[in-house]
């Protein structure tokens, strides 16, 4: 592909984020959102909204693709991809393991392909998942009925993580080969990964995004004997348990709010609510870089990222003070430094190197749409 800018597209189901951005350079030339897709007010449908995110960057360097955030590739995906009608069939066929984004992503892809006459090339959130051995990835249910009905551990947020893991190698410059990293996305979606060698070895997300860590409204890890006794105890119906489990549980569930800066405030302030569930937030944060460094053998760096991961000094040091034993020191004046760049807050001799690295997944999807089509 000849060197030119990408047009990153995010579609939502009333929601279209966009970027166009320089794969080489990293230059942003333009960046917005066409909110209210399909509503009074709003773009007609999704074809309009790229139509009016293309007004928006008139006069700007032209698109020479367009990539596409795809949220599930299932077992199928280990890479990004060109769009093919056999493509779009595929992430059709996988709207069952993703309902909510899957559908949403491919009406992005045909709208967008019906007004740009450029390659466009599908970017999934699972593919760097697809490296994670069987022993990580397989649940311990009948074998038949977990690979009729596609159940076992996919992963989620995997352009940020090799995006991040990457850039944390090159920051420290060690090679990614024999490289031993954990990363921990942190927003209101959050995860953990394991990654060897520049490849995803473990993730906390599982078949589902809800999996795993706490986050701002999603439980994550919970035993499943709870659903069916709130079922049964609690006459609470499927679909309102997991209606309550992705959108009224985490930080919200346990606090009000799913927002960590209402939740910090809180407890500053002496809330003890808030202060517990924020012991909550960091315990299983332990738990889980616990589990990384006794499976990747040891450590080279933790990687924080995300928006809570980037900007939360305060988190990061209480989560990371009684680690000390694994060889992960923070540097306080380090780490209160605020910065848009990769840096380090652990201390020189710190064994284990504690950094914080922006992550930039619209950037991973743009070089991602130029590799695959170089």
């Amino acid at each position: 592909m000849s060197s030119g800018s990408v047009f990153v597209l995010n579609a939502g189901s009333s929601s279209l984020k966009y970027q166009l951005v320089d794969p080489e350079s990293g230059d942003v030339h333009a960046s917005g959102t066409v909110e209210r897709i399909g509503e009074a007010g709003g773009a007609a449908d999704h074809e309009a909204a790229v139509r009016q995110a293309l007004t928006d960057i008139e006069g700007l360097p032209e698109p020479v693709a367009v990539g596409h955030r795809v949220v599930h590739g299932g077992s199928r995906f280990d890479a990004a991809t060109v769009v093919t009608p056999e493509i779009e069939q595929a992430i059709d066929d996988l709207a069952a393991l993703a309902p909510l984004h899957n559908p949403a992503n491919l009406q992005g892809i045909r709208a967008a392909a019906a007004v740009l006459d450029v390659p466009q090339v599908a970017v999934f959130d699972t593919a760097f998942h697809r490296t994670i051995p069987a022993a990580a990835a397989t649940y311990a249910i009948p074998a038949d009925l977990a690979r009729e009905h596609q159940v076992r551990r996919y992963g989620f947020h995997g352009t940020s993580h090799q995006f991040v893991s990457r850039a944390a190698a090159a920051f420290l410059d060690i090679p990614l080969e024999g490289s031993r990293i954990i990363v921990l996305h942190l927003g209101n979606g959050a995860s953990a990964c394991a990654v060897r060698d520049g490849r995803s070895v473990d993730t906390s997300m599982g078949m589902t995004p809800l999996e795993g860590l706490v986050m701002g409204t999603r439980s994550g890890d919970i035993d499943p004997a709870a659903i069916f006794h709130l079922h049964r105890q609690a006459g609470l119906g499927f679909d309102e348990i997991e209606q309550l489990l992705n959108r009224s549980s985490g930080l919200k569930g346990l606090t009000g709010s799913g927002d960590m800066r209402d939740v910090q405030a809180a407890a500053a302030e002496g809330d003890e609510v808030a202060e517990g569930a924020l012991e909550v937030y960091r315990h299983r944060l332990r738990h889980y870089i616990g589990a990384y460094f006794a499976e990747l053998g040891g450590l080279d760096a933790l990687v924080f990222t995300g928006g809570v991961g980037e900007n939360d000094a305060l988190l990061r040091r209480r989560t990371l003070d009684p680690l000390r034993h694994l060889g992960m020191h923070v540097a306080p004046d380090r780490n209160e430094v605020a910065s848009k760049r990769p840096r380090r807050i652990s201390t020189d001799d710190s064994p284990v190197a504690v950094l914080v690295v922006p992550t930039n997944e619209e950037l991973e999807i743009a070089r991602q749409t130029a590799a695959v089509l170089a």
